[in-house]
């Protein structure tokens, strides 16, 4: 989608940096960066991963403005040899990225850039700007949708930040569990249907009367026999005579539980858990026992939750600016961070303990192994541990090909976790997906994707998965990034006490 250059979706400091880096010869040291968050909004355990996609596409259409594209932000003559050199400098290096539909825990790093200085500093804006917001949907979707075993629907378009956010936010809730997006652009680039019901405005198009609401059904049953119909029965009184004059409409037409497209009826208004049982009461009384109820409503997680331990009848709920927002947590945590310059690696030291970053080029492995107690799927195989190592470490190695480890605990050494030859799986979780600026990740489709992540979450433990207070998930790093980590500071400290002007 063409709307504007990702690319250059940036701030000016990237460009600043820029120049400065051109002009002291280090535009051509290797970098490399991470992308990573610090914390998972609302307490959870984890996050979704959604956007890798378009971070492809965007880094491959780095360098692609003419010159007269970069006085716009880059003016004056002292700025002229920096442009020559952005209007040709396209991204040459190597990005290593997890899947969409990947689960991620914090500090491990859902991108890796390699590359020279000036072309992977410029990427960290707009990378930002495309992963905080899908992973933010992506995180809200999952918490939703693992509130009910019913389905899901996200149609929060019109409260979406931007068409941008509206069109990706509908993909990213969808690969985190959602059944369907109403948003039509999010159908039409992902090759699936947008699904939709209707508006209190058709039926108040017939003007303000009950008549005009049967008129209304059954219009709306005629213009679209064939398809699902869903009818909307609150805009006036949804017991006394909406959903009266659903059965009634769906009657005249000859609709009913043999229908094999599939009916129903939306609440949209009122106590959804009172009415829906009412609703389902005089819906089986009138022989539409497979006539669906669909209720939407400023409903979350917490509020489907709720309405499901009240024993509410509700077949399918539609879900908004809940979602579409991420209303409880709209700013996802990502960073990017230098973590290596050419071979040494580096950080960046806080006043905050949280901000202390892991250094150097890193992998992350996800280990599982059989458990005949939490192993209720998937032939007993659950994960049990994640460790990121630096590429090429002793333990890296050994995970590679599937030797007896040990995984120690970064903030407590009494507490490790041994996993023998043979008992255990492993699986990497960053894949290259550019390599020498040229793409080389296969293209998921969207089923794909979604089918990706279910696949996952259920191989984490039900009380992992839990929205409250979930159960602690094992996420380690490798001893030698650790004792990198350690040296780093070790050194940077004893400099800054013996420091002086």
């Amino acid at each position: 989608m063409d709307i504007i250059n990702n690319a250059y979706v940036s701030d000016k400091y990237q460009y600043t940096m820029g120049k400065s880096y051109l002009e002291c010869g280090k535009q051509n040291q290797i970098a490399v960066f991470n992308l990573f968050y610090r914390k998972a909004p609302e307490n959870n355990n984890w996050a979704v991963v959604s956007g890798t996609e378009e971070v492809i596409e965007m880094v491959l259409k780095l360098g692609t403005e003419p010159e007269e594209f970069y006085e716009k932000f880059l003016p004056g003559e002292e700025y002229r040899e920096f442009r020559k050199y952005l209007s040709t400098m396209k991204f040459t290096g190597d990005v290593y990225a997890m899947r969409e539909g990947e689960i991620a825990f914090p500090n491990q790093p859902i991108v890796t850039v390699v590359g020279p200085m000036i072309e992977a500093q410029v990427l960290e804006t707009p990378m930002l700007c495309i992963l905080n917001h899908q992973m933010a949907v992506a995180t809200k979707a999952s918490r939703v949708c693992r509130a009910t075993n019913h389905p899901v629907s996200e149609f929060g378009s019109r409260r979406a930040h931007g068409p941008w956010a509206a069109v990706y936010g509908g993909k990213a809730a969808q690969i985190a569990g959602c059944a369907s997006s109403s948003n039509i652009l999010t159908g039409a680039f992902n090759g699936v249907p947008s699904t939709g019901t209707m508006a209190h405005s058709f039926i108040t198009s017939y003007g303000s009367t009950v008549e005009g609401e049967h008129k209304a059904f059954s219009d709306y049953i005629r213009t679209h026999r064939g398809e699902n119909l869903i009818l909307l029965i609150d805009t006036y009184d949804t017991l006394r005579c909406g959903v009266k004059n659903a059965i009634r409409s769906f009657k005249e037409a000859g609709i009913d539980d043999n229908y094999a497209p599939g009916y129903g009826i939306r609440l949209d208004s009122g106590d959804l858990a009172y009415l829906s049982q009412e609703v389902r009461r005089i819906l089986d009384e009138h022989g539409l026992s497979k006539c669906k109820i669909f209720a939407t409503n400023g409903l979350d997680e917490y509020l489907i939750t709720d309405l499901e331990r009240q024993g509410a009848r509700i077949d399918s709920y539609g879900v908004g600016d809940a979602i579409a927002t991420s209303k409880a947590a709209p700013c996802f945590g990502n960073v990017y961070k230098l973590v290596q310059i050419d071979d040494e690696p580096v950080i960046k030291r806080s006043e905050d303990k949280i901000k202390l970053i892991n250094p150097g080029f890193q992998i992350t492995w996800r280990i599982s192994a059989q458990d005949s107690v939490k192993g209720n799927r998937y032939d007993g195989y659950v994960h049990k541990a994640d460790v990121t190592c630096l590429r090429g470490d002793a333990l890296d190695l050994a995970l590679q090909h599937g030797e007896s480890i040990t995984v120690r605990d970064e903030f407590d050494s009494f507490k490790s976790k041994s996993f023998e030859e043979g008992a255990y799986e492993a699986r990497p979780l960053q894949l290259q997906v550019i390599s020498k600026g040229v793409r080389v990740a296969p293209k998921h489709t969207l089923e794909q994707k979604k089918v990706f992540y279910q696949d996952n979450l259920h191989h984490f433990s039900p009380a992992e998965r839990r929205l409250i207070n979930p159960h602690y998930y094992k996420v380690d790093i490798s001893d030698a990034l650790y004792d990198c980590k350690m040296s780093i500071i070790g050194k940077l400290v004893k400099e800054i006490e013996e420091f002086e002007i």
